[in-house]
């Protein structure tokens, strides 16, 4: 799984995510994408179970590029603990996705090949995603 070498912080603030990309939302890499239509944070387990769909589908053939890596920490608090005594510990970390930004990018399939591996690709994100393709 995804996880930051060293963290400057251990726990962040929860902070606002952008209604809209300000970059990244442009095909870089490949010739077809998987674009999030809205804003939310992806977890490395998520981002992992994605990658793991489509390098499986496409098998041999074709790259695959992550957009995306999970930096941001988030905290949780043990089960059937009261409130108060300061923030949990450190649990897991996410990926900030605004909406328009490019999550996966996959090349040198083809197109009906590429675009039903990002299918299967987007049931294993929480959020609305479209599949781009390079014009």
């Amino acid at each position: 799984m995804l996880i930051p070498k060293k963290l400057k912080h251990r726990k962040q603030h929860k902070g606002r995510i952008a209604k809209k990309a300000q970059r990244g939302y442009d095909l870089t890499f490949g010739r077809f994408g998987l674009k999030a239509e809205e804003s939310g944070w992806l977890t490395a387990r998520q981002i992992e179970a994605a990658r793991r769909v489509v390098t499986r589908y496409i098998k041999k053939g074709g790259q695959l590029w992550i957009r995306v890596f999970p930096d941001k920490p988030r905290t949780a608090k043990p089960a059937e603990t009261g409130m108060g005594g300061g923030k949990g510990s450190l649990d897991h970390f996410v990926a900030v996705v605004p909406a328009g930004w490019i999550i996966l990018e996959l090349d040198g399939v083809g197109s009906r090949v590429a675009k039903e591996a990002l299918k299967l690709a987007a049931f294993k994100i929480p959020l609305q995603t479209r599949v781009v393709e390079r014009e």
